[in-house]
């Protein structure tokens, strides 16, 4: 069940804090924290953000500074936390494949060999901005056709970068996973994330 939006701002925090996201994966992390939130969609069509040139982690970064900064032209006063992942491997970024057969090509080359899942963040405030990037080794089994089809037809990761679900049985396709920060593979590094807003103020446990 996800967490209901968070209205009312804890006394001892200095500014409303606002998720640009509407992601339900990075809304429940974030409410593990237990302060008090507002999610915002970002006024940001990433869709036709120019992307020539940019590599991977330069792209994610960019990504997730633009829906912050759409998010805080409109929320002047709050704290903003802006995030955006990616899937890269041979130095290309892998989107969201939107059909079964997308999906299922993806899984083909990323079957049997390692590739970056790169979680960007970005958080805005009256002080300026903090930027990190999250970079997790992520080593895929080694899959025939018709366990990649099996696969697709079970979670319908069309929607999902790199055509996994690992919230669901996404995460039977690997065979190792190697990061800094497990809670950045779901969508939004909290480790970093709790240093940054301890710094703003807000009482984090």
């Amino acid at each position: 069940m996800s967490p209901p939006d968070h209205e009312t701002r804890a006394g001892a925090s200095p500014a409303d804090l606002v998720l640009a996201s509407t992601s339900p994966y990075r809304r429940e992390l974030l409410a593990r924290l237990g302060i008090p939130f507002r999610c915002v969609p970002p006024p940001f069509d990433e869709s036709a953000f120019p992307r020539e040139g940019l590599a991977p982690r330069a792209l994610a970064e960019r990504l997730a500074e633009e829906k912050a900064r759409s998010v805080a032209a409109i929320e002047p006063d709050a704290v903003v936390i802006g995030s955006d992942q990616l899937v890269a491997i041979d130095g290309e970024v892998l989107g969201k494949p939107g059909t079964p057969d997308r999906a299922i090509d993806q899984l083909a080359r990323l079957s049997g060999r390692t590739h970056e899942l790169l979680t960007a963040v970005v958080v805005t405030s009256a002080g300026g901005v903090e930027r990190y990037l999250d970079r997790t080794r992520m080593t895929m089994r080694a899959l025939d056709r018709a366990a990649i089809e099996r696969y697709v037809a079970a979670d319908r990761p069309l929607d999902c970068a790199g055509s996994y679900r690992l919230e669901d049985r996404g995460i039977a396709l690997f065979e190792a996973i190697e990061g800094e920060d497990y809670t950045a593979i779901v969508g939004l590094p909290l480790i970093r994330l709790v240093t940054t807003l301890r710094g703003l103020g807000f009482l984090v446990p």
